[in-house]
């Protein structure tokens, strides 16, 4: 496997995997372009070394070639943040002479991938009462023109460059199918190297105390990180909506707070996992309940175990709080992914903001401190705080799924696994 800092790219053509997937608003104007900026080193990189970069996207998720979904919309920006004008080829599967026309220091960004079924691989169009034969068919039909596909993107380039953390969970075309056009000259991009690392220094080379904080609406969505976490870390901080189908295998008195039964079965085992282990798994011991899933509902402060009937769980109170922040600030390695409490909603984000703050604290008392997670990166940017900490991730399900334990496609491609 070749490493992007002593790679030679003169006269070289490298067509790199981007996660460009930003917010537009109904104007079509950018109104995040993080993920832009995340990826300018390593196209900057593959310039500044006499090459010229062939920049592939998705945006959205068509379902077919739709105006709205255009990355013709960002082509500005780009050139603006790489420092030089970047062309655009109207279709990623026409731009084979775009492609040959390039000379070192150009750049040419590709038309969204997912306008083509074979960029994900599922056949598309299915009538809802297709038979299993139909599917089969459409299936296999649309895996063998995935090569051709997949083979057209290759041909544009002399070297393969996934930079796309956020997609590398999936096993797509152009993050993982694509590398096998070049088995001596596929690498990492800078961004990439920087989410497996820190997702190795949490998960491999972790400092004790390690401690985790897991968060979000439900239970079910991390059931996987939660299992495979349990046995690893030393302190295991359950917070948001999840926390209450916990708090109800417990024993407590939940009122209308978000729950599953369902899972109650998983909770009670990942907390006589956590006991065997002495793992502290710390609930919240307060919270901030209203009377309606609203920014607006009556609110009072009781304890997590006795919340009353029609009152429903929406931020963790002061003292559950303190308690996480005693334990963050006792840690060397932490690892946070979601909200403590209903984020969205301004009057219940002081707890995610809060859990914000202490890991900007803790990192500055030299703890290693990875944040991942829509919610958990919207809260640390908000407050500032995105520099602060050891490393945000760009990739929500990519990280979840590798805090899992598996293998991210995208990740196994370059390094021949």
């Amino acid at each position: 496997m070749k490493q992007i800092d002593n790679y030679d790219f003169r006269g070289k053509k490298a067509i790199v995997r981007v996660d460009f997937n930003v917010p537009l608003n109904e104007n079509f104007e950018i109104t995040d372009d993080t993920r832009i900026r995340r990826a300018m080193p390593t196209l900057k990189k593959v310039l500044e070394g006499g090459g010229s970069v062939i920049i592939m996207s998705h945006l959205g998720r068509p379902k077919k070639v739709d105006p709205k979904y255009s990355l013709k919309y960002i082509v500005d920006r780009v050139s603006e943040c790489l420092g030089v004008p970047v062309k655009f080829a109207e279709d990623c599967q026409k731009a084979k002479a775009q492609a040959e026309a390039l000379k070192p220091g150009e750049a040419l960004l590709l038309e969204n991938l997912r306008y083509y079924a074979e960029e994900e691989g599922k056949p598309r169009g299915l009538a809802e009462d297709a038979s299993e034969e139909e599917k089969k068919a459409a299936k296999k039909a649309v895996k063998e023109s995935q090569k051709d596909f997949v083979k057209t993107l290759a041909s544009y380039a002399d070297c393969y460059i996934n930079d796309a953390f956020g997609t590398a969970h999936r096993a797509h075309g152009s993050t993982a199918l694509i590398a096998e056009y070049f088995p001596d000259d596929k690498m990492f991009g800078y961004l990439m190297e920087g989410e497996i690392k820190a997702i190795d220094n949490v998960l491999k080379n972790a400092k004790r105390p390690f401690t985790a904080i897991i968060g979000g609406s439900k239970v079910s969505s991390k059931l996987a990180v939660l299992k495979n976490l349990v046995t690893k870390v030393d302190n295991l901080i359950i917070g948001g909506g999840m926390g209450y189908t916990f708090i109800k295998a417990e024993g407590g008195k939940i009122g209308n707070s978000l729950h599953e039964d369902d899972l109650i079965p998983d909770a009670l085992e990942i907390m006589k996992i956590a006991k065997e282990h002495g793992v502290n798994l710390s609930l919240s011991v307060q919270t901030r309940v209203a009377d309606d899933f609203s920014n607006d509902a009556n609110v009072q402060v009781v304890p997590s175990h006795e919340i009353p009937d029609g009152w429903q769980g929406m931020d963790a109170g002061q003292k559950s709080i303190d308690n996480w922040k005693k334990i963050i600030l006792e840690s060397k390695t932490v690892l946070w992914n979601g909200p403590v409490g209903v984020f969205e909603m301004p009057n219940f984000a002081k707890g995610t903001l809060q859990i914000a703050e202490a890991l900007a604290e803790a990192t500055e008392k030299g703890a290693y401190t990875l944040v991942g997670g829509g919610d958990s990166v919207a809260a640390v940017n908000q407050m500032g705080y995105a520099d602060k900490v050891s490393y945000v991730s760009t990739g929500g399900g990519a990280m979840l799924e590798a805090i899992e334990g598996k293998v991210l496609p995208g990740i196994a491609a370059i390094r021949g696994e």
